[in-house]
C-alpha cells in the first residue's frame, strides 16, 4: 500500500522538472515576486552573461522595501539607486512594475495576494525570507538569495533539495480571543526558533477554519521565526472565498475548485508520508 502525499509533497512532485540522484531537484515556478532590495546583482547577472528574463509574464516586480512608508522623498542615495536600477531592469526586460505613488503598490507579500495572483498549488519565490506568507493559500512559497533570484529570472527554475515536511496541527475550540499570532507563537515556544529547521510546516486542524486569509498569512510569514524553510495550509472554503474577490485570481478558479481541493487536499490518513 502506498503511503499517501501530503499536500507540500503532491505540489512538489507537480513542478519537478529534473531530479539527480545527489543532486538538488529544479523545481518549475510559476510566480516570480521581485524588490528593489535583492534584484539589482541579479540583473546584473543576467547582463554580463548576455541574457534575458526567460518569462517576464510569471513576474511581478514591487518598490516596498527601502522606499520611506509616507509619501516623503528619498533621501538615502543608495535606496535612490536601488530604486532607479528597479525601473529599469524592468523596462529593459517587460516586467510588470508597481512602484511608488501607484494606488496598488504595497508591501510585496501583501499587495501580490490581495490582488489575486497567488493561488492553490502555485510555486511562488522571492528574495525575501518571508516569501513564506504565500503558503497561506496552498502555495509552495520560498524565500531565496540573490543567486537564486538571478537563476530564475534566466531559466524559470529553482535548484533546491526537497525539505522535509512536518504537519503540525490544531486540535480543539479557538477561545474568542485567540488568534493567528497566538497560534503561531504557542509553537515557537513549544519546538524552539529552530526546531522546524530544514522542514515545510503544514498546519492543519479544526481552529484553522476560523482564521482569516489575513490570519493565515501571518501564520506561514512567521513559519520562519520556527526556522522552518516555509509553511502551508490546504485550500479550503476559506482560501476559495478571499480569491473570488480578487481582481487577477484565474476566471476558471471556481470550477476547478473540485479538483483542487481532491488533488491537493492535506486530509491524508495517519501516518502519512510527513517526516515529524
Amino acid at each position: 500500500m502506498k503511503t499517501p502525499k501530503t499536500i507540500i509533497e503532491k505540489v512538489w512532485e507537480e513542478h519537478t522538472v529534473q531530479q539527480k540522484p545527489g543532486e538538488p531537484d529544479l523545481l518549475y515556478i510559476d510566480l516570480h515576486l521581485i524588490h528593489e532590495g535583492s534584484s539589482p546583482q541579479a540583473f546584473d547577472g543576467l547582463r554580463l552573461a548576455g541574457r534575458k528574463v526567460r518569462r517576464p509574464d510569471l513576474t511581478l516586480a514591487f518598490e516596498d522595501h527601502v522606499i520611506p512608508t509616507r509619501s516623503l522623498m528619498l533621501t538615502d542615495q543608495m535606496s535612490r539607486q536601488c530604486v532607479a536600477a528597479l525601473r529599469r531592469n524592468c523596462a529593459d526586460h517587460e516586467i510588470q512594475l508597481f512602484q511608488f505613488g501607484d494606488s496598488r503598490q504595497g508591501i510585496v507579500h501583501v499587495v501580490a495576494p490581495e490582488r489575486g495572483y497567488v493561488y492553490p498549488g502555485m510555486s511562488v519565490i522571492c528574495g525575501d525570507s518571508h516569501t513564506a506568507t504565500h503558503g497561506a493559500f496552498g502555495a509552495l512559497a520560498f524565500g531565496v538569495g540573490t543567486s537564486d533570484v538571478e537563476h530564475v529570472l534566466a531559466t524559470q527554475t529553482l535548484s533546491i533539495t526537497q525539505p522535509r515536511t512536518m504537519a503540525v496541527e490544531f486540535v480543539g475550540d479557538l477561545p474568542q480571543d485567540v488568534q493567528a499570532k497566538d497560534l503561531i507563537l504557542a509553537l515557537i515556544a513549544q519546538i524552539g526558533a529552530n526546531g522546524a529547521n530544514g522542514h515545510v510546516i503544514e498546519y492543519r486542524g479544526a481552529p484553522l477554519a476560523r482564521i482569516s486569509m489575513e490570519g493565515r498569512m501571518t501564520m506561514c510569514n512567521m513559519s520562519i521565526e520556527a526556522g522552518a524553510r516555509a509553511g502551508l495550509i490546504a485550500p479550503d472554503d476559506v482560501t476559495y472565498t478571499y480569491l473570488h474577490e480578487r481582481p487577477n485570481a484565474p476566471k476558471g478558479l471556481p470550477g476547478a475548485r473540485r479538483w483542487l481541493t481532491g488533488s491537493l487536499s492535506s486530509r491524508t490518513p495517519a501516518p502519512s508520508s510527513t517526516r515529524r
